[in-house]
């Protein structure tokens, strides 16, 4: 079980879930199929110092996709990020006062983009490379206002 799963209350159900985007990879392997044939031109040491260099930066990333969580729930909206320094969030849905998607071109194409999710009392949390950002807000506000209705 995952650090959503063993964090819901009793009655919770996660309706939703957001990933980091595969896309983050497509910029790294159209560089590093750059970098690598610059370096086969140059020596063939070269050429194993930038796949070793490429290994390195795409573990790191697979890290980050795996140390990343992200849950809207039928309560609340839980997040975590890291591995072995863990962050954490959670935030109850009627004390979610905002949601910004911030999106690059690069974002758009491959849909991902950074998502801040703003709460009363002045929570501020920014979760980066969240693929389908939109999908995720429409979710919450939908869930939102579900809540609201129930009222």
């Amino acid at each position: 079980m995952g650090y959503i799963e063993n964090n819901l209350v009793q009655g919770e159900t996660v309706l939703y879930r957001a990933r980091i985007s595969w896309g983050i990879f497509i910029l790294p392997a159209l560089l590093s199929a750059v970098l690598i044939w610059l370096a086969t031109k140059i020596h063939p040491i070269a050429v194993l110092l930038v796949v070793l260099f490429v290994v390195i930066i795409f573990l790191r990333l697979f890290l980050l996709m795996l140390a990343t969580q992200f849950a809207l729930t039928n309560l609340r909206i839980i997040a975590k990020r890291g591995l072995i320094q863990q962050h954490s969030i959670e935030i109850l849905l009627n004390k979610v006062e905002s949601i910004s998607i911030s999106q690059p071109l690069v974002g758009l194409i491959f849909g991902y983009g950074t998502v801040t999710v703003i709460g009363s009392g002045g929570t501020h949390e920014t979760f980066k490379l969240i693929s389908h950002p939109n999908e995720l807000r429409k979710r919450v506000n939908g869930q939102i206002a579900t809540i609201e209705q129930n009222r």
